[in-house]
């Protein structure tokens, strides 16, 4: 009795917490402070930021609410729907679009949110105490678009409903995995969740951590795969853009060492054939290893983030005032369009930034100033701080990469050097370019690390 008494308690403390903080995000978001690049009226991705983040907001809300418990196999396959309008319900708040939005497995994602350290107050905060969303540039080859949060830390990736799917049927293993090695380089996964605009197609989304850290100017950045065909970024492109994301040959031609002392190198290389394992097993290629330099001697002197990360404010009130002296009838909504339509970018103010993120602290390879500080051979440490992640792993070798296999083999002499190959080659050429060509040194390594008649066993 006693036990359930404060089981009571503590979901009605819990219950009001939220409450409060639900009213303060909904009094935040009048104001929109957009990051990046710009949204004019009629920009669909405004609505589509707009939806995303009242989303979250509430499921992720409604989850944190309820007393902890453990998982269920039924939990890996949920999903919850809410349907938002403009008078709102017992469920969900009032919202400025009619939109449906299906969160998926949340009692699995609350889980990896506390394993990862992530505060669940801090993350609603960071994402949606006010509406700031950062969008990278126009969409990739994948057609998915990027959008940072407001402080960096989260990252927002629309994703395809195939990569929605095969997600969905490899999360109990994700979990699993994580739950084994706390230290993990993959990827960081949040949320996964989908939104519906009236006649509109549904999106597909996840919520992942930023491998670079707030704090930090990143000086360069690499992609790397262990593949050759289409793996080098023109010169002239870095020399246009030095901030550019670089590629294998890139690495290479400069020639780049991950500067890792034996105790560093043992953890790195450990991990990474758990992770390429585990990949392999669940039959994911095309994934890489994403590397961002800081030169610590340089820090941040050179105002990267100035440069690159730039917000703009609409403001409201002076669009209101001269509605209101025209004495033009209008919607609140519409203020805040034309707003948007009229405001002017203006450089982020990176001092705003965090400079200690404490879910970072959780993992090795974040835990040297929210990096993995490079050690020479006798584990002193050197000026140069390391970021580093496993990414794109939601990529299974189907039917269309079969296909992208056989074609390139039958137009291309470098058959090995494809990106589109069998997971166990994969990840043997994957951990093949660690052990060779991104480690300064690997003498200390086992021999089936480097060969590549050596490392099929780990994946059988």
């Amino acid at each position: 009795m006693k036990r359930s008494e404060e089981f009571q308690k503590e979901l009605t403390t819990r219950r009001k917490t939220f409450k409060r903080l639900s009213r303060l995000l909904q009094d935040d978001s009048d104001d929109k402070v957009l990051m990046g690049t710009r949204i004019s009226e009629g920009h669909r991705n405004y609505v589509l930021m707009y939806n995303m983040l009242t989303g979250i907001r509430i499921a992720v809300s409604r989850v944190t609410a309820k007393i902890d418990r453990e998982l269920v196999d039924e939990d890996f396959m949920a999903a919850h729907k809410l349907a938002f309008d403009v008078i709102g319900d017992e469920l969900t708040p009032g919202a400025k679009y009619d939109f449906k939005f299906k969160d998926y497995a949340p009692w699995v994602f609350r889980h990896l949110r506390e394993k990862f350290g992530v505060d669940p107050a801090d993350y609603l905060i960071s994402l949606t105490s006010k509406y700031i969303l950062s969008e990278l540039g126009s969409p990739g080859k994948s057609g998915s678009f990027f959008y940072y949060s407001r402080d960096y830390r989260f990252i927002i990736k629309t994703i395809h409903y195939t990569e929605h799917k095969f997600m969905r049927n490899i999360l109990k293993d994700y979990y699993n995995h994580i739950s084994k090695n706390p230290n993990s380089l993959l990827c960081r996964y949040y949320g996964l969740h989908r939104i519906k605009l009236p006649h509109g197609k549904k999106i597909h989304f996840v919520v992942m951590s930023n491998v670079f850290p707030p704090s930090k100017d990143i000086h360069e950045t690499y992609d790397l795969k262990g593949s050759t065909l289409g793996r080098l970024l023109p010169e002239e492109e870095v020399r246009k853009n030095p901030h550019a994301v670089m590629k294998d040959l890139n690495w290479e031609k400069r020639q780049r060492k991950l500067q890792l002392g034996p105790q560093k190198r043992k953890l790195f290389i450990n991990q990474l054939v758990r992770d390429v394992t585990l990949l392999s097993q669940l039959n994911i290629m095309d994934y890489s290893l994403l590397v961002g330099v800081h030169d610590m001697l340089r820090g941040n002197k050179d105002k990267v983030r100035d440069t690159t990360l730039q917000t703009f404010q609409p403001n409201t009130k002076s669009i209101q005032r001269r509605i209101t002296q025209m004495r033009r009838r209008t919607s609140q909504l519409q203020v805040v369009r034309e707003a948007i339509a009229e405001a002017n970018l203006r450089k982020i103010d990176v001092s705003q930034l965090p400079k200690v993120v404490r879910d970072r602290r959780n993992c090795i390879f974040y835990a040297d100033e929210s990096g993995f500080q490079a050690t020479d051979e006798n584990n002193r440490p050197l000026p140069v701080l390391y970021s580093l992640g496993i990414i794109d792993i939601l990529t299974p070798y189907d039917m269309k990469k079969k296909s992208e296999h056989v074609f390139k083999t039958m137009t291309t002499k470098d058959k090995n050097g494809i990106s589109a190959v069998k997971p166990t080659q994969y990840g043997q050429r994957f951990l093949e370019f660690m052990a060779c060509a991104v480690l300064e040194h690997n003498d200390d390594i086992p021999h089936e690390y480097k060969l590549k008649s050596k490392t099929k066993h780990f994946f059988k």
